[in-house]
């Protein structure tokens, strides 16, 4: 007797999701597409309930890197698209490649199961179920705030940055945000613009890269080369940083304890600006809170009405944690296919130091390549499925990064691509996102 075969259910329609739909969609492989939001986008729709997106929010790699395969951002987007460009970027790609129709909105998941014939059921909010052959869980890394707790006893007002919307927010009051994120220096610039007295507190010195050298998108020279061995470009670049900013403790801050490029890029060039002005005061870790009154380990101490932690977000997946396992970082082949559960997937839970538009599409078209073979019955999909389960490489891309949560099973992001485009290659399948068919849809439906 024939063998039914299910189709794939993708499970969010965020940037990751709309990579992973289109995917599919190219090679007319039926699919069920579910999001719990009213439109395509995720977290980059500001007001979708539980974003993390706040209105200085910019993207921190330049449009010219940051696109979809075959789906470039117009060029009349800032050379560091603000959220609602990326929104429009996002929706309009939707609409491009006819993925919009095909969404399930407004249904949000209870529950992912395996069932003993090796399909799976998804159980909807509502007590729907459908069972499919394959999920792909895109429901974001960004939604489920990792928040410490403060020692002592702090009075004031304490939020996690992904309750923070807009600068009003903080007018009037004294203001401490800790942690060095991209979110957190761009939150600390706000406060620093809008707040009566603003400070950042640091755990550690960073290396602060500007978004621009020499006019250009940082990222766009080092992507143009020449490619330099890394402990090279550690040292040149290093260099470089040192000439552009001077010594960091000059204006409060620590010296980084790790080389250029060993923790997440610090990609930020108002910072400095407002450290050099006094209009933010860099300290060092908490050592206690007392009442409103916040104590750092160097002694120093400041009177805070409001702190907010950018202290990042845990790798949640409430719909399927018992099968992806670790919160932080899933152990995932490629940071996408599970190793135990064959026919579950994430897509959007990579953590790495460039762009992540294009990285989301080729795991997308690996994924989709491998379940088409599969369904086809072709011996690729086994050699594939083999290497899911053995295969290890080294991702690091010769770099040694800190010791942190947010930096287990972190990869470089040139080291990544490459293994991406290797497997690919080495399996016959295609590595990259095609154009849209009427490839004019793109210039008419990005809103500027």
């Amino acid at each position: 007797m024939k063998r039914i075969q299910y189709d794939t259910c993708v499970i969010g329609a965020g940037p990751a999701g709309l990579a992973v739909a289109r995917a599919l969609a190219e090679r007319e492989m039926p699919y069920t597409h579910i999001e719990r939001h009213t439109g395509p986008g995720g977290l980059w729709d500001i007001d979708n309930p539980g974003s993390p997106m706040y209105e200085s929010a910019h993207f921190i790699s330049s449009r010219t890197l940051s696109g979809f395969g075959g789906y470039p951002m117009p060029e009349h987007f800032a050379d560091y698209p603000p959220h609602r460009q990326i929104l429009s970027y996002l929706t309009s790609f939707a609409e491009a490649y006819g993925l919009r129709d095909r969404i399930e909105f407004g249904i949000g998941v209870r529950d992912v199961t395996k069932n003993g014939d090796g399909t799976w059921t998804v159980t909807r909010a509502d007590g729907r179920q459908s069972v499919h052959g394959q999920v792909v869980v895109c429901t974001g890394a960004q939604w489920h705030p990792n928040i410490p707790d403060l020692p002592g006893h702090f009075t004031g007002e304490v939020r996690h940055t992904v309750t923070y919307r807009s600068a009003d927010e903080l007018r009037g009051k004294r203001v401490l945000v800790v942690g060095a994120g991209n979110s957190g220096l761009d939150i600390a610039c706000d406060a620093a613009r809008a707040a009566d007295h603003a400070v950042i507190s640091m755990r550690r010195g960073y290396w602060f890269i500007p978004k621009h050298l020499f006019g250009r998108p940082v990222d766009t020279i080092a992507a143009g080369g020449p490619h330099l061995p890394m402990w090279l470009e550690q040292r040149l670049f290093g260099a470089l940083l040192r000439l552009v900013n001077g010594d960091p403790r000059r204006l409060g801050l620590q010296k980084p304890d790790h080389r250029l490029f060993e923790t997440h890029p610090a990609l930020n060039s108002m910072l400095i600006h407002h450290l050099q002005h006094g209009d933010i005061t860099a300290r060092p870790a908490i050592a206690r809170t007392e009442g409103r009154t916040v104590h750092f380990t160097d002694g120093t101490s400041d009177d805070i009405d409001l702190i907010l932690l950018a202290t990042g977000y845990v790798h949640k997946v409430p719909v399927a944690q018992r099968y992806f396992g670790a919160e932080q970082h899933p152990d995932l082949y490629l940071c996408s296919f599970s190793r135990e559960h064959e026919g579950l997937f994430g897509v959007g839970f990579v953590e790495t130091n460039s762009g992540a538009y294009q990285l989301f599409d080729q795991q997308a078209q690996l994924i989709a390549s491998f379940i088409q073979d599969g369904r086809r019955g072709l011996p690729t999909a086994e050699r594939f499925a083999q290497m899911v389960r053995s295969d290890r490489p080294d991702l690091s891309g010769g770099l040694k990064f800190v010791d942190s949560p947010r930096h287990t099973g972190y990869v470089h992001s040139d080291a990544f691509v490459k293994y991406l485009g290797k497997v690919a290659s080495g399996m016959g399948w295609r590595a990259e996102g095609r154009p849209p068919r009427a490839t004019a849809v793109q210039q008419e439906a990005v809103a500027s």
